[in-house]
C-alpha cells in the first residue's frame, strides 16, 4: 500500500452498514479522492490481487465473489458515472423529479434499478433474487451515451420517474419496475403472476400499473393482454374488500350489496358495488386506468374512449332520476379510508333533504 493510500477502503471485508458496502464498491473517480489512482487500483486487480474490477471504472475492494447488494451498487456506479465532458465541470443540477434526499457523493447520478432487480428490492417474491449471471436492468436518461456492458442491461427513458431508496439504493417506483421486468417476458403465466403480485401485495393499483403498461406500449402484446383481464379482476376484489371493510370498520348502514338497477318494467340502469335504496344513494368502485392518453394502439384507445362514455352516461342518468353517486377509487380506499366513510355517511344523511328519488327495481348482479 503506497504511502498516501488511506486504509480505509482496502481494509473492510465484513461490511455492517451501509456505509460499510459503499466502501467496498467504489468508483475510478472515488478512489482517485481518496488518494488511489487509476494504474494503483489496475495493480490491486491483477491475479490474486486484493481488489476486483466487475465493470469499467467500478472497483470491488475484497476478492471474494461481490454480494447480490454489491452487484447492484457496481451497477448503479457504472450507469451514474458522468458524461466525459462533464467530470471536470460544475455538477449537473437535478431535474424537477430528482431526489432531493439522494446523496450527491453516491456515484450514482440519474441511474436508478429497474426491472426484475427492483421488484425484488421491493419485496416481490415471483421476482427471482439477483444470481451471479443475471442482467441487472438500469434505468438511465435517453442522452446518456454508455452502453451496456457484463451483466449491466441499460434502460433508456426519456423521462425518468422519481426514485425510490430502498437498502440505500436508488429503485424505480413498482410500476416502471414492473412495465420493464415485463418488456423483456414472454410467457403469460410470468405476466400474470407479477401483476397478480402487485396486487395482492398491496405495492399499486392496477390502474397506475395498466397506465404505465399504455406508456410502454405493452397492452398490445398477446401475453400482457391475456394477463390484464385477470389482473384487472384481482384489482377489483381487492377493492370489493376495502369496501366491506370501511363499512364495518365504520358502522356504516349495511348497504345491499353488487346489485342492478332498473326502473320498473323499463330498462336496466347499471350495476352498482353498494346501494341504500332508502337513502337513494349508490357507490360505485372505479378500477379504470387514468383517461390519459398513450393507451397503445387504436383498438385499445377506442374501447377504453366507449368506456368512459358508458360510464359518464349511466352515472348521469342515474343522479337524474334522484340517486346520489359516490364514486370512490382503490387508491382513496386504501390511503384515506376514514375521509370516505366520511363522504359516504355525508351523502347518506343528506338524503333527508333531498326530494325523493324515482322509484327503481333492485335486482341481485
Amino acid at each position: 500500500m503506497t504511502k498516501n493510500t488511506p486504509a480505509s477502503p482496502a481494509s473492510p471485508c465484513h461490511p455492517r452498514t451501509a456505509d460499510d458496502l459503499r466502501q467496498r464498491v467504489l468508483s475510478a473517480a472515488q478512489l482517485k479522492m481518496r488518494g488511489v489512482s487509476v494504474s494503483e487500483a489496475a495493480a490491486r486487480c491483477g491475479d490474486g490481487g486484493p481488489w476486483q474490477r466487475p465493470l469499467p471504472g467500478v472497483y470491488v475492494l475484497h476478492p471474494e465473489p461481490p454480494t447480490g447488494e454489491e452487484r447492484l451498487r457496481a451497477a448503479l456506479l457504472y450507469a451514474g458515472r458522468p458524461p466525459a465532458s462533464g467530470r471536470r465541470g460544475v455538477p449537473a443540477q437535478p431535474g424537477p423529479e430528482a431526489d432531493p434526499e439522494t446523496d450527491p457523493e453516491s456515484g450514482y447520478g440519474e441511474a436508478m434499478i429497474t426491472g426484475f432487480a427492483a421488484l425484488t428490492l421491493h419485496g416481490f417474491t415471483a421476482a427471482p433474487p439477483p444470481a451471479p449471471v443475471d442482467a441487472v436492468d438500469v434505468l438511465v436518461p435517453r442522452t446518456r451515451r454508455l452502453r451496456s456492458v457484463g451483466y449491466v442491461r441499460l434502460v433508456r427513458s426519456a423521462g425518468t420517474p422519481r426514485a425510490e431508496q430502498l437498502h440505500g439504493l436508488p429503485v424505480a417506483p413498482v410500476e416502471r419496475a414492473l412495465a420493464d421486468a415485463i418488456a423483456g417476458l414472454g410467457d403469460p403465466l410470468a405476466v400474470r403472476g407479477l401483476l397478480i403480485e402487485a396486487v395482492r401485495g398491496g405495492h399499486c393499483e392496477p390502474a397506475v400499473v395498466v397506465r404505465e403498461l399504455s406508456r410502454a406500449k405493452l397492452l398490445g402484446r398477446p401475453q400482457v393482454v391475456a394477463a390484464v383481464d385477470s389482473f384487472l379482476a384481482e384489482g377489483r376484489a381487492v377493492a370489493e374488500g376495502r369496501l366491506y371493510d370501511l363499512v364495518r370498520t365504520y358502522d356504516l348502514p349495511e348497504p345491499l350489496w353488487n346489485v342492478e338497477l332498473r326502473l320498473p318494467g323499463g330498462p336496466l340502469l347499471g350495476g352498482v358495488d353498494a346501494y341504500w335504496p332508502e337513502q337513494a344513494v349508490a357507490v360505485e368502485l372505479d378500477v379504470r386506468a387514468p383517461r390519459r392518453g398513450g393507451l397503445g394502439n387504436g383498438r385499445h384507445r377506442e374501447e377504453h374512449g366507449a368506456q368512459w362514455s358508458a360510464y359518464a352516461a349511466r352515472r348521469e342518468h342515474l343522479e337524474r332520476l334522484g340517486i346520489t353517486v359516490v364514486h370512490l377509487t382503490p387508491e382513496k380506499l386504501r390511503d384515506a379510508g376514514e375521509q370516505q366513510a366520511v363522504v359516504v355517511r355525508t351523502a347518506l344523511m343528506a338524503a333527508a333533504y333531498r326530494e325523493p328519488a324515482a322509484q327503481v327495481t333492485v335486482l341481485p348482479r
